[in-house]
C-alpha cells in the first residue's frame, strides 16, 4: 500500500546525527496520515545501512527504506534518487542533521489537506538554537531560521517534481540546489505556503577553527544559479558584488605594483585603503560575537584570505559556466 508521505533524507556516514533524526521521525504523531521514509547514501555506504537495518530491527513495521548512489554525487543527486523511489504524493525533505518535532509530518499534511492541489509546495519553520554570542560560524548557521526555502525543511508534490525535473545535479554540493528548485517552482508558478507548524530544529554542529575558508569555494555555484535564474538570484539572495572584496584586491593590488615602481605615495594610499577596508570587513565579522581569543584570532586572520579566495572561486565559476558574475 502506498504511503500518503514520502520523507526523503540524503546522507553519508554520518551514523549519530542520522540517528537522532530518525528517532525524531519514529515518534510523529500524525494519525490521519501514512508515511514512509527513504534514506539515500551519497555513495557506498555499509555503516549506515546496518543502521537502517537495527532501526527496523528496533522499530518493527517502521517502513524505512535505505538505498546508496554508486559513488558521490552530492545530496541534489541523492534526493533525486529518493523521491522518484518513493510512493507518497507529497515528498517531505530534510537533512540527516535535523531533528523534527513531534507534529512536523502532522504540519504538513493538514496543510495539504486543506489546499488538495496536486502541485503545490510548502516550506516548514527552522530553529537553530545558539548562544546569545555566537561564533560567526554559528551566527551564519542560524540564518537558516529566515531563510524562504531550504531542503532542511520544505514539501513538494510528486506532479510538481516531476514538473520541474526534480533537483538539478549540476549542483555538486549542499549549496544552491535547494534555491535553484525553488526558483524553478517560482517560474512554474507552483505556489509556495509557509507551514509554521511543521517544525525542525537544526542544531549547529561543531566544525573546525578556520572553517570558513574552505566554505568560499561554495562561490563557485553562486554563478550557476546566477546564470539559471539572473533576476531571482538578485532579487533573493544578492543585489549585487560583495564589493568590499573587490576594493580590498584592488588596494592590495596598487601597494605591490606602486612599491614595484617605488611610488611611495601611492602605495600609502592604497594601503590605507586596504586596511580601512579590511578593517571594516573583521568588526562586522567581529559585532555581537563571541568574545574569546581564539574566535577573534580566526575572524582576523580568515578575514584577511577570504576576499581573495571568494573573489577567486566566483570567477572561477563565472568562467566554468559562462556566465558574467562577480
Amino acid at each position: 500500500m502506498a504511503a500518503e508521505i514520502s520523507v526523503v533524507i540524503p546522507t553519508f556516514r554520518r551514523l549519530a546525527l542520522l540517528r537522532k533524526c530518525l528517532e525524531a521521525i519514529v515518534a510523529q504523531a500524525c494519525p490521519d496520515c501514512s508515511f514512509e521514509v527513504i534514506v539515500v547514501s551519497d555513495g557506498p555506504d555499509d555503516t549506515t545501512g546496518s543502521l537502517i537495518a537495527h532501526i527496523k530491527t528496533e522499530n518493527p513495521g517502521f517502513p524505512i527504506f535505505f538505498y546508496s548512489l554508486d559513488m558521490k554525487r552530492g545530496p541534489a543527486a541523492a534526493r533525486n534518487y529518493g523521491w522518484k523511489k518513493s510512493t507518497g504524493e507529497l515528498v517531505v525533505f530534510t537533512d540527516d542533521d535535523c531533528i523534527p518535532s513531534p507534529g512536523w509530518l502532522a504540519g504538513y499534511w493538514h496543510k495539504y489537506q486543506l489546499h488538495k492541489q496536486p502541485i503545490i509546495a510548502y516550506t516548514g519553520k527552522v530553529e537553530v538554537p545558539v548562544p546569545a554570542m555566537p561564533t560567526d560560524y554559528e551566527k551564519n548557521v542560524a540564518q537558516l531560521s529566515s531563510a524562504e526555502f531550504i531542503t532542511a525543511n520544505c514539501a513538494v508534490t510528486r506532479e510538481a517534481l516531476n514538473q520541474v525535473n526534480g533537483f538539478d545535479e549540476a549542483f555538486p554540493v549542499a549549496w544552491r540546489e535547494d534555491s535553484d528548485l525553488q526558483f524553478k517552482l517560482l517560474k512554474e508558478n507552483v505556489p509556495i505556503f509557509s507551514v509554521q507548524e511543521a517544525l525542525i530544529c537544526h542544531p549547529v554542529r561543531k566544525t573546525f577553527w578556520g572553517s570558513s575558508i574552505r566554505d568560499q569555494q561554495k562561490s563557485m555555484f553562486n554563478a550557476l544559479l546566477f546564470k539559471k535564474h539572473p533576476e531571482f538570484y538578485r532579487r533573493r539572495i544578492a543585489s549585487g558584488p560583495v564589493w568590499i572584496y573587490y576594493v580590498i584586491i584592488l588596494a592590495s593590488s596598487i601597494v605591490i605594483t606602486a612599491l614595484l615602481f617605488q611610488a611611495g605615495i601611492i602605495a600609502g594610499i592604497a594601503g590605507a585603503i586596504w586596511f580601512l577596508s579590511v578593517s571594516s570587513f573583521i568588526f562586522k565579522r567581529l559585532r555581537g560575537t563571541n568574545p574569546s581569543f581564539s574566535h577573534r584570532l580566526e575572524m582576523i586572520v580568515t578575514s584577511l584570505l577570504i576576499p581573495y579566495l571568494s573573489v577567486y572561486w566566483t570567477l572561477r565559476g563565472a568562467m566554468r559556466y559562462k556566465v558574467f558574475f562577480l
